[in-house]
């Protein structure tokens, strides 16, 4: 996971799908990329940017703020800096493959019945699930992420709020 107080350029990823939306003073830009997002936050002229990639090893320094492997449970939060604060929490768990198959069928449902922005694919490993769920308030934007893998089982699960702050 990476944040960035900046907009990053679509052409650094290999986007799937997207999606923006305003909402009230807001603007949200979102893009699904395979097994991760990016989501951009923006009020007035200040922007936030959070991404999760397999390797982001290609994305610029310039601009970011903090930088989180997405491994076991961690969580960030960003001091609000103007009238953008932030925060996180990150979580990974190796499903057996019983468990990862009704987890996948659990979330194609859920993201069919919300609406949520979605990308599945398939790999010789198996399928795989990216879903990216958001509920929208006047001061905050909450964002959750499901990424499935089925080589090892993996499931990576995000939740995040963008808020502006007074």
């Amino acid at each position: 996971m990476m944040l960035y107080r900046r907009p990053l350029h679509p052409e650094l990823f290999n986007l799937a799908t997207r999606r923006t939306d305003r909402h009230g003073e807001y603007e949200i830009e979102s893009w699904l990329t395979p097994g991760g997002h990016v989501v951009r936050f923006a009020v007035d002229h200040q922007q936030m940017t959070e991404t999760v990639v397999d390797s982001g090893d290609h994305l610029p320094e310039t601009g970011l703020v903090h930088a989180l492997p997405c491994l076991g449970e961690k969580d960030f939060e960003m001091e609000a800096e103007g009238r953008l604060g932030y925060f996180t929490t990150i979580q990974t768990e190796t499903l057996t493959d019983n468990l990862y198959q009704a987890t996948l069928r659990e979330m194609e449902v859920f993201a069919h019945e919300t609406g949520s922005l979605s990308h599945r694919w398939e790999t010789e490993n198996g399928v795989h699930l990216s879903v990216l769920d958001a509920q929208k308030y006047k001061r905050e934007y909450h964002v959750q992420s499901y990424h499935l893998v089925p080589h090892n089982g993996t499931v990576l699960r995000t939740q995040s709020i963008f808020e502006i702050v007074k």
